[in-house]
């Protein structure tokens, strides 16, 4: 804990413990700098003179997330390790986002029969725990991961198939999903625009809003952190807007490194698409990754030493992420080796033991970048304290309240004096 006095008994104070990165050089001190510009708050709490004032973190602003599986929330939901399953997202994450479960091809993979089921249960159980949950994805263009059914439809059937399946999402979950990814990955294949034209992806977006005029729709995409394919992104992104395409976001995945990660490329890019002045996701990340010798390896093990530059490697991704100020969130593709495509990515291990990549984790998450701060109002019955933004408890003696601190209004003000 640092504690600064910018004024004559005024205690300004901050639970921030920001150290350098070791690798990262100035670099890392650079980071550090932007996460105190960028991520912090202050709270002006009024209390009694000499009273005990107590701020303690309850949850972030920033997303810190994950995805759900799916076989967590059908059949096997009852169960002890889908018990465990969500029990330990919990104590991780405050976001979430579908893994396969909103995909077209895992909802209706026969035409006319549709399964609502997993949907429904990810968004009570996400709702029921405050956690905003992404609808990943509405439309995945991919030629391969088009349903059959679909490619032998005419244009005509095709295109009212599309708006039919557009109107039903938006309508049937209106308010429901904070976000969605509208049409999955266009840069690398959109079978929907060879067949339709270039305007189908606005037509998209109208049908979608046209039911719920407050869905937000994400462009979603890979290989543009690692700096090869960003240039094309800003073209595409560029052309969307030009067309009027309502875009709310920018999604970038992060899959597509592999046993390390080019942290300047990673900046790069983000400072690419902040021209946007859109806000941006890290929406799917895997460290190792898909260019990693051990993806599609199931039964890998990593050496104790590897786990230890897995750990330092994820700590440094997070690190730059944080710290880039139209970086909004990011959010792990899978935290479990039970149940994620790159299992020795996991945190957890199959018996849930933590890695040496879980301890990282948290410890940024909930030690580092956490408000956890005790002190004392002065004389004049007023402290200051530097907190992250998102919601605290704010408590002077037998006095408490929760105040969220957002980045839009860096500044709250809490009186906890009086009868």
């Amino acid at each position: 804990m640092t504690r600064l006095t910018f004024a004559p008994g005024l205690w300004l104070a901050t639970a921030v413990c920001l150290v350098q990165v070791h690798g990262f050089g100035a670099f890392g001190a650079e980071l550090d700098d932007a996460i105190r510009r960028h991520r912090l708050g202050t709270l002006v709490i009024s209390a009694p003179p000499g009273t005990e004032v107590r701020v303690e973190q309850l949850r972030h602003e920033f997303w810190f997330g994950a995805a759900l599986a799916s076989q967590m929330f059908g059949r096997r939901s009852a169960d002890e390790e889908a018990g465990r399953y969500k029990k330990t997202f919990l104590e991780n994450f405050n976001s979430a986002v579908t893994e396969n479960a909103l995909k077209w091809h895992s909802m209706e993979r026969q035409q006319g029969q549709v399964d609502y089921s997993i949907v429904e249960a990810m968004l009570d159980w996400t709702t029921q725990h405050e956690i905003p949950l992404r609808g990943h994805n509405v439309f995945w263009g991919v030629p391969n991961m088009v349903q059959p059914w679909l490619i032998t439809l005419d244009d005509a059937a095709l295109r009212e198939t599309l708006r039919t399946r557009a109107l039903d999402i938006a309508r049937r979950y209106r308010g429901r999903f904070a976000e969605y990814d509208l049409n999955n990955e266009m840069l690398h294949g959109n079978y929907y625009e060879q067949r339709l034209g270039t305007n189908i992806t606005r037509d998209m977006a109208t049908w979608m809003r046209q039911e719920d005029r407050q869905a937000v729709l994400y462009l979603n995409d890979y290989d543009i952190l690692t700096g090869r394919r960003v240039d094309d992104y800003v073209v595409q992104i560029r052309n969307f807007l030009a067309q009027g395409v309502p875009i709310g976001g920018i999604g970038v995945q992060g899959h597509l490194h592999g046993d390390s990660f080019d942290s300047a490329a990673l900046k790069a890019a983000l400072d690419r698409l902040a021209e946007f002045k859109l806000p941006i996701r890290v929406t799917e990340f895997n460290f190792p990754g898909q260019r990693s010798k051990y993806y599609g390896k199931r039964g890998a093990v990593l050496s104790a030493e590897e786990e230890q530059a897995k750990a330092k490697a994820l700590a440094d991704y997070y690190r730059v992420c944080f710290a880039h100020p139209a970086v909004e969130g990011i959010l792990m593709w899978g935290f479990w080796e039970g149940a994620n495509w790159i299992p020795v990515s996991s945190l957890y291990r199959r018996d849930w033991s933590p890695t040496p990549a879980a301890e990282a984790y948290r410890n940024l998450v909930f030690k580092e970048w956490w408000t956890n701060w005790r002190g004392r109002a002065d004389d004049g019955g007023r402290c200051e304290v530097h907190a992250f933004f998102g919601k605290h408890r704010v408590g002077a003696g037998d006095k408490s309240a929760v105040i969220t601190l957002r980045r839009s209004e860096p500044t709250q003000r809490v009186t906890l004096s009086g009868p």
